[in-house]
């Protein structure tokens, strides 16, 4: 990690054209209170870091260069999601620099490899003082190196309500809201699914005509219309990694259920059809596990069998392998139909595969060499569903998480429960808790 001068001066030369005084020293003291593992500036050098940050501020009341301002704050300067409070309590957006100052002084690549270590939490912010950096943003240009270079924030997106989509941040322990979504009654009444993929979430669904995909952005905070796939689809099996994901699986508008598959870029935003998987499943989970992708479970096409098998795909040889009984029916859901239960809740750190066995509320880890699956531990004491449903089991990093919440007093909490896991029983620790719909209805998460 870059020490604290060398944060500091990457963003300062960023900074020349705050208006009010009270802005310039807000972002001063933010700036030098950065945490670091050295020691801490003394007083004089805070003190000349700030005359150094008003050195740099621009008069911007010349007649030309106010008509630019206002224009571009009116287009693009302001990134909603990551405004600022400052120690007044008052929020406000910061001012788009004119300068190209992330070439200059320290020049364009030490640049940006300062900016790719810090936080994606703070880039919204930072964005804010100057064009070429929120370029870089919006191009993706930047979330792509980090890629290449290894680094990687995951936050969790999820969707509670109807309309309504937040994310949560464990770096932070912070809670995000989403724009609000745009789409008709009919969308919120049919089957949907998520993905997070490169910097985009992409929720399935259908509207009164069509199906549809609505597509978030992380690079511009909006949501958009995003390009269907070549067979519309839903209840399929999903998973991303880095900018690719592949969706198998599922039912077609007709109710047909499918065995074929398809190659999502979020780069280019095309994509391609993949050889058929050797079974037709709906309702099944798939993870990327080795750099291979796997579809556990589900139900086959006679809507009525429960399929114990799981099929791999290797992404060189674009061919899928069965792999039987890779899932085994989960205690207690014979007396069931098997479409009341939800698809499996699986997840993969490290290269290993996890499930949460609602019936039995217990953890589960997968042995690849032995083809079966060991009871770990339990579930939090809070994570309750109804058969599977309104709870999320999902990898975030190194962790696993639960999300969902009891409905206590009339109302309902969503509590996010984490686990490193290791060799020991899980031990989840609460990372956060408010008060909201407690029901998940979807949940993915996004790593860049």
């Amino acid at each position: 990690m870059f020490t604290q001068v060398s944060v500091w001066a990457c963003v300062c030369l960023m900074s020349n054209s705050y208006k009010e005084e009270n802005q310039l020293d807000f972002e001063a003291h933010y700036l030098m209170n950065l945490p670091s593992n050295n020691n801490q500036l003394d007083v004089e050098e805070k003190h000349a870091m700030s005359k150094k940050i008003e050195k740099q501020v621009v008069d911007p009341k010349e007649e030309e260069k106010s008509k630019n301002e206002e224009e571009d704050m009116q287009n693009n300067a302001i990134f909603p999601v990551h405004s600022i409070d400052n120690r007044n309590g008052k929020r406000y957006a910061i001012m788009v620099s004119d300068s190209n100052l992330l070439s200059e002084h320290l020049g364009r690549d030490i640049s940006i490899h300062c900016l790719l270590r810090l936080s994606r939490s703070d880039y919204g912010s930072i964005a804010a003082l100057n064009k070429s950096f929120r370029s870089l943003i919006r191009s993706g240009e930047l979330y792509k190196l980090r890629r290449k270079a290894g680094i990687v924030e995951h936050w969790v997106y999820f969707s509670c309500e109807a309309f309504k989509w937040e994310a949560f941040d464990p770096n932070r322990n912070r809670w995000i809201h989403l724009p609000r979504m745009t789409c008709d009654q009919w969308f919120m009444m049919s089957d949907r699914e998520s993905l997070a993929v490169g910097t985009e979430l992409l929720v399935f669904g259908k509207e009164l005509t069509a199906p549809i995909i609505h597509k978030y952005s992380l690079l511009t905070n909006t949501w958009s219309v995003g390009k269907m796939m070549n067979t519309p689809r839903c209840l399929f099996g999903s998973a991303s990694l880095g900018e690719i994901a592949i969706l198998a699986g599922g039912c077609d508008p007709c109710g047909n259920i499918l065995s074929s598959a398809e190659l999502y870029n979020a780069d280019t935003g095309n994509w391609e059809t993949l050889p058929n998987m050797n079974k037709e499943r709906k309702m099944c989970s798939s993870v990327f596990m080795d750099g291979k992708f796997y579809v556990l479970g589900g139900i086959a096409a006679d809507k009525k069998t429960q399929l114990t098998c799981g099929e791999e795909f290797d992404m060189k040889t674009k061919k899928w392998r069965e792999i039987p009984n890779m899932f085994p029916v989960r205690t207690g859901v014979f007396e069931t139909p098997p479409s009341f239960g939800s698809p499996p809740l699986i997840a993969v750190v490290k290269n290993v595969l996890y499930a949460a066995d609602y019936g039995q509320q217990k953890v589960k880890k997968y042995d690849t060499h032995n083809n079966s699956w060991a009871i770990i531990g339990s579930f939090p004491e809070q994570a309750t569903s109804m058969n599977g449903w309104g709870l999320a089991f999902r990898s975030c990093g190194d962790h696993l998480l639960f999300l969902g919440g009891p409905v206590i007093h009339g109302g309902s909490m969503m509590e996010i429960n984490s686990w490193i896991p290791d060799e020991g029983q899980p031990q989840w620790n609460r990372l956060a808790g408010k008060q909201t719909g407690g029901f998940v209805h979807n949940c993915t998460v996004m790593g860049c």
